[in-house]
């Protein structure tokens, strides 16, 4: 099975799915990242494009990613961006990939990235209804990002509601830790939603809503079964 993570910046996609995505690959799963920023600019603090690639590198390891696909879209700027193009590139992931499985940002994210990154994957999921040279996709699912999906503040829309619940056990929270303590600048000491105990916290938080020992939760817009 070939899972494909699309996220806006780097380090998304390990706090959205950081342990599933350990879990998948220790399974034998084959694993891909889409990032759409690839460099970030933007961000407070950032490192020097070299210690940020190392640190995806790192990161990529620990989790046993395949490879990383990364795009130069400007950072807290994707609004300006033509959608099309957007959602091309997502396109282009998802052959090169041959993606059964995607994850993506919540449209409700208040990060402006996330919302644009997530619309334009979900067009770009539909590929396969226009184009018989690629695999039907199999399931849509939106992560949950601390800092981002729980400062959902516009009432009008409909917020993160999780309905797939992955068991990942201690050891994918620690590995999601690990992988996310390689990018620099990014973890926060308690209470911040990014520090140590407040991941581990939701990890068990989802864990106990579904009988399970630390999960991640996901929810599932499309699943598609023969």
């Amino acid at each position: 099975m070939s899972y494909l993570i699309v996220v806006a910046h780097p380090d998304d996609e390990v706090l959205g799915a950081g342990a599933t995505m350990y879990k998948l690959t220790q399974a034998g799963h084959e694993l891909y990242v889409c990032i759409m920023s690839g460099e970030a600019t933007a961000r407070e603090n950032r490192p020097r494009s070299e210690e940020l690639n190392e640190d995806l590198n790192n990161s990529k390891n620990i989790l046993g990613v395949n490879k990383v696909i990364k795009g130069d879209f400007p950072n807290i700027e994707f609004n300006t961006v033509p959608h099309l193009k957007l959602v091309q590139f997502i396109e282009k992931a998802i052959i090169e990939t041959e993606a059964d499985i995607v994850f993506t940002h919540h449209p409700a994210d208040l990060n402006n990235d996330h919302l644009h990154t997530s619309l334009a994957c979900q067009a770009a999921v539909r590929l396969y209804q226009r184009r018989n040279d690629v695999a039907p996709l199999k399931e849509l699912l939106f992560m949950e990002v601390p800092s981002a999906t729980e400062w959902a503040l516009n009432e009008s829309m409909q917020k993160f509601a999780p309905n797939t619940f992955i068991e990942v056990g201690e050891e994918g929270i620690d590995k999601k830790i690990e992988a996310l303590s390689q990018y620099r600048g990014v973890m926060r000491d308690y209470p911040h939603p990014r520090s140590n105990e407040a991941i581990k916290g939701l990890a068990a938080y989802r864990g106990g809503q579904a009988g399970m020992v630390y999960a991640e939760a996901f929810q599932c817009v499309f699943r598609r079964k023969l």
